[in-house]
């Protein structure tokens, strides 16, 4: 598990496993937000063991898959929820973590500067400056 921070807020990573848990609840994190379908790899532990596996550890959990169709309002609007109820450090997780990081930067938008925002991602590895036009 590769943990990139975007901020004392945020982190995202790649594909995580139920054993990753444990070690994300040591870590400090308070809520886990799974942006990655179900199915998409073979190998991919589902959605419904991730969770359980969260609840078990104490965690908050939020699934809010981004598949092929892309981004939509609704999952901005719940990325911006999950994270503003979380009262902690909240880890996100899909396949690299890019979608993770996709999603959290449009949830920023109006709340910090789009400049911030892209700053903050690409310091965490991850290039959004495509989103600028969307973050102001």
């Amino acid at each position: 598990m590769d943990i990139k921070r975007i901020n004392d807020s945020v982190s995202v990573s790649g594909q995580i496993s139920v054993d990753d848990v444990a070690a994300i609840k040591a870590t400090g994190f308070v809520s886990i937000v799974n942006n990655r379908p179900d199915g998409e790899a073979p190998d991919q532990p589902d959605n419904a063991s991730i969770e359980a596996a969260a609840k078990a550890a104490g965690l908050k959990y939020h699934f809010i898959p981004m598949g092929r169709e892309g981004v939509s309002a609704q999952m901005v609007e719940q990325t911006r929820a999950a994270l503003d109820e979380a009262g902690g450090p909240v880890f996100c997780y899909c396949r690299t973590g890019t979608r993770s990081t996709t999603l959290w930067a449009l949830s920023q938008a109006g709340r910090q500067p789009a400049e911030d925002i892209v700053s903050a991602a690409a310091n965490a590895g991850y290039d959004m400056s495509h989103l600028t036009g969307h973050l102001s």
